[in-house]
Order: C-alpha cells, then sequence, then structure tokens
C-alpha cells in the first residue's frame, strides 16, 4: 500500500511540475492587428517600434519584447497613437559622477542580460503579452530598420 501512495504522490506532483514550468509555446493568433514593426539604431540604444491598429485592452497587456538577443518591456508611446517601443542599451553610456546624488540621479540602470528562450532571427521578435492572467508570447516577423518619423 506505501509502494501504490508512494507511486501516486509522485506522478501528482511531476504533473503539477510540468504544467508550472512555463509553457513557451508561441500561440498562432496574434494578440492585436500589428503593422510593419522596424528599428533605429544610434550608438548607445536600439528602439524597437511595433504599430498597432486595434487591441481589446481590457482583455490584452503587451508586457515585454525578446529581440536580437535581448528583452526589453514594451510601452505605449505618449506621442503616436497606436505605437509600442522597446529601447535596448546596445553600448556603454556615459555616466554622471557627482558628489551630489541629485546630478548622478538621471543615469540609467544597465540593462540586466537576459537569455533568450527562443531561437529568433534578426528580423524576428517575441512580443510577451498577457490574457486572461496568463503569459503568452507572438512572434513577429519581417522587422526591418526605419528611421523615426
Amino acid at each position: 500500500m506505501k509502494y501504490i501512495y508512494l507511486l501516486l504522490s509522485a506522478v501528482i506532483i511531476t504533473a503539477v511540475f510540468s504544467n508550472c514550468g512555463g509553457n513557451r509555446e508561441l500561440q498562432e493568433r496574434a494578440p492585436a492587428q500589428f503593422q510593419e514593426a522596424y528599428f533605429t539604431s544610434n550608438g548607445n540604444s536600439l528602439k524597437l517600434y511595433i504599430p498597432v491598429v486595434s487591441i481589446q485592452t481590457n482583455r490584452i497587456v503587451l508586457d515585454s519584447v525578446y529581440f536580437r538577443g535581448s528583452k526589453a518591456a514594451l510601452q505605449q508611446d505618449d506621442q503616436k497613437n497606436g505605437f509600442y517601443i522597446a529601447e535596448f542599451d546596445t553600448g556603454k553610456q556615459d555616466l554622471i559622477m557627482s558628489s551630489d546624488p541629485l546630478e548622478e540621479y538621471t543615469n540609467k540602470m544597465p540593462q540586466k542580460a537576459e537569455k533568450v528562450p527562443f531561437e529568433l532571427k534578426d528580423d524576428e521578435a517575441i512580443i510577451v503579452f498577457i490574457q486572461n492572467n496568463k503569459v503568452k508570447y507572438y512572434k513577429i516577423t519581417g522587422i526591418t530598420e526605419g528611421s523615426e518619423e
């Protein structure tokens, strides 16, 4: 009887942990209607622009994006309606060093390197979004280099 109890417990624990491990399966359906995404680059940063035609903001939250080996938060652009932007640090930035902490306050925190859990080409990105309190992933392709408008 003990063996059956141990075996049953092991099966249940395995099932629970295999489902809680984070399902990183890509979604087939887009969480929103996207236009063609593009990026701009200068010496210190890369900005990824994702134009969104329509999104159900009451059901879906665009959270972050994986692009070119890094992850960054997606922020809605205040000046352009329907644009989401992710900014990636790509180089060393000048830091302000001062005896006055208020002057150093403008320094940006460095982005922590994070292993990208997907195999991506240079023109592909993974959008991380939340739908019904579940984290989901969607791949966009055909990202080109553009200019800030």
